[in-house]
């Protein structure tokens, strides 16, 4: 073989191989998501870019306050907080989250709460019981959020992944709690 074939095929081979790489990272390992709406303002922006961890899931299962990534019914992926696990009994009264009849903080909604100013962030709902392999997910900014108590509970096979790196706008590179 001749040297520029040679080194044609060495460039062919290079390429193919890049090619599977990123394949296998962008289907099996992580994917880029687009932050689409209010409805996990203020730890999410409209629009941020962030990384959804797929492999997070295959060695463990989500936990409560984990923010996933997960196929709606609507044919869509949404971007929502863990709250209730399979077997949890979620109420909410008087803005205040129970779990399993004992009340639980939830410290991400501080900001939010200072823009509400006292206005109640999240509706009285009387308890639900998330079903076995199935969860409980509300979005951050509960008044503009179509979550769990619109479509209900949502199955851990359609969850894609676990989400918290921000990469863009670099200005908001972080991780998101």
């Amino acid at each position: 073989m001749s040297k520029g074939k040679k080194e044609s095929w060495e460039w062919l081979k290079a390429v193919v191989i890049a090619l599977v790489l990123a394949f296998v990272i962008r289907h099996f390992l992580f994917a880029p998501v687009i932050v689409d709406g209010e409805s996990m303002m203020p730890t999410l922006e409209h629009t941020d870019r962030m990384i959804v961890n797929k492999i997070s899931y295959t060695f463990g299962t989500p936990e409560r306050f984990d923010i996933i990534v997960f196929h709606a019914p609507a044919g869509k992926d949404y971007i929502k907080r863990v709250i209730g696990l399979p077997g949890d009994v979620i109420e909410f009264q008087d803005d205040v989250l129970y779990v399993n009849g004992q009340a639980v903080e939830e410290p991400y909604l501080d900001e939010l709460k200072q823009v509400y100013n006292g206005d109640v962030l999240t509706r009285d709902f009387h308890a639900v019981t998330v079903p076995e392999n199935e969860l409980f997910v509300l979005g951050d900014n509960r008044g503009r959020s179509k979550d769990s108590r619109d479509i209900g509970t949502i199955h851990i096979d359609e969850v894609i992944g676990k989400a918290n790196v921000v990469f863009w706008p670099v200005s908001n590179i972080r991780i998101a709690k």
